[in-house]
């Protein structure tokens, strides 16, 4: 697979590994696509989280009511 980047990324790639983070341009592309994954499953988990707060407050306010395990698995299709 051949990328052209553009100057400013090439910058960025020569800094990181003239410091010594890759050893080549290969390397820096696969490392920042292991922290992008990392990044978007970290926002999925906080997604998750977020949501079963705002339920488990509603729950709490009695809002909608309690409901049982078969509802809730009902409500999202598990």
């Amino acid at each position: 697979m051949n990328a052209n980047l553009g100057t400013p990324y090439e910058a960025v790639m020569k800094k990181i590994i003239d410091r010594g983070y890759a050893g080549s341009q290969t390397e820096v592309l696969r490392q920042a696509l292991l922290v992008y994954e990392r990044m978007i499953d970290e926002e999925e988990v906080m997604l998750v989280n977020k949501a079963i707060s705002a339920e488990m407050e509603e729950v709490r306010k009695d809002v909608k009511g309690t409901k049982t395990l078969v509802q809730m698995k009902k409500k999202y299709g598990l």
